[in-house]
C-alpha cells in the first residue's frame, strides 16, 4: 500500500548540457518510488524557465510531464510549488495532469504530524533587491505583457538570464549553509514557529541539503537540489522520520 511521502526540488530543466540525463535520471527516480509514494511534493525550480502561453507549450520535458502525468493516473497526489523560475507556470500543470499549484508557503498535516512546505525564495526579507525582482516578476500586469512577446524571444533571453545568475551565485559561495542570521529560509520558519507548531519544515531553493533542529520539537529540511546532487527527501508513517538521500539510481 503506498504511504510514502516524497519532496523533491530545483532540477532546472532546460539549464546545461546535461539537462536531458537530468530529466532521463529523475524519470528513473520516480519509476524507482511509484510502488510506494502516496504523494509527491514538487518544491521549485523544476524547470528552469516556464511561461504557460495560451496556445503554445514550452518545447522539452516531455519525459518528466508524461511521468507526472503516468502517477497521477495511478492515484499519487501531486503538489507543485512554484519557484522562482517556474513563477509563470500558471494553471497548465493543474489543468493537463491533475497537480496541485501553490504559489506560497503552506501547511500540510501528514500522518498526524504538521508540515510547513514551500519553495522558499523571497523568505526573511534579507535581499531587497531580490524583493523587488520578485514583486516585478510576479505583477499580473507585467506577466501579460511579456505574454504579448513571441516565445522565440522571450525564453532564450530567460535562459541566458538564469544560467548567469546561477554562475554569479555559485562564485559568491552561496551554495552552503551561511548560518541562521543569514538564511531567509530559516528566519521565515523561525518566525512562524513563534505563533504555531510544525513538526518539519521542508523547503528547496538554496540547493543545500540540509535536516537541522530549528526548536526541540521542529526539524528544517532543505532538499537540496536535483541540478548537483540528485537529493530528494522520504517521510516514512512507519518511523515516523524524514530521510534526506541522494538517487543513485
Amino acid at each position: 500500500m503506498a504511504e510514502m511521502t516524497y519532496f523533491i526540488s530545483d532540477a532546472h530543466l532546460g539549464s546545461g548540457s546535461d539537462s536531458l540525463e537530468r530529466e532521463r535520471q529523475l524519470c528513473r527516480f520516480l519509476d524507482s518510488i511509484k510502488g510506494d509514494c502516496k504523494t509527491l511534493f514538487l518544491l521549485g525550480d523544476m524547470f528552469d524557465f516556464w511561461f504557460t502561453y495560451r496556445y503554445t507549450v514550452p518545447r522539452g520535458h516531455t519525459r518528466l510531464l508524461g511521468k507526472l502525468a503516468e502517477l497521477a493516473d495511478s492515484g499519487v497526489e501531486l503538489h507543485f510549488f512554484i519557484g522562482n523560475h517556474d513563477m509563470w507556470m500558471f494553471d497548465y500543470l493543474e489543468k493537463e495532469i491533475g497537480v496541485v499549484m501553490h504559489d506560497e508557503p503552506e501547511v500540510f498535516e501528514i500522518d498526524g504530524k504538521r508540515f510547513l512546505i514551500g519553495h522558499g525564495d523571497g523568505l526573511g526579507h534579507l535581499d531587497k533587491q531580490f524583493d523587488l525582482l520578485r514583486k516585478v516578476f510576479r505583477s499580473r500586469f507585467n506577466q501579460r505583457l511579456f505574454a504579448l512577446l513571441p516565445p522565440s524571444w522571450t525564453f532564450p533571453i530567460a535562459l541566458r538570464w538564469s544560467d548567469s545568475n546561477k554562475v554569479k551565485h555559485a562564485r559568491q559561495d552561496t551554495l552552503r549553509y551561511l548560518g541562521d542570521d543569514r538564511e531567509g529560509i530559516v528566519l521565515y520558519c523561525k518566525e512562524r514557529l513563534e505563533k504555531e507548531h510544525f513538526d518539519y519544515c521542508v523547503f528547496g531553493h538554496r540547493h543545500t541539503p540540509l535536516t537541522m533542529p530549528l526548536t526541540q520539537d521542529c526539524i528544517y529540511v532543505n532538499t537540496g537540489d536535483w541540478l548537483f546532487n540528485r537529493n530528494y527527501a522520504v517521510y516514512s508513517p512507519e518511523s515516523g522520520k524524514m530521510t534526506l538521500l541522494d538517487f543513485k539510481g
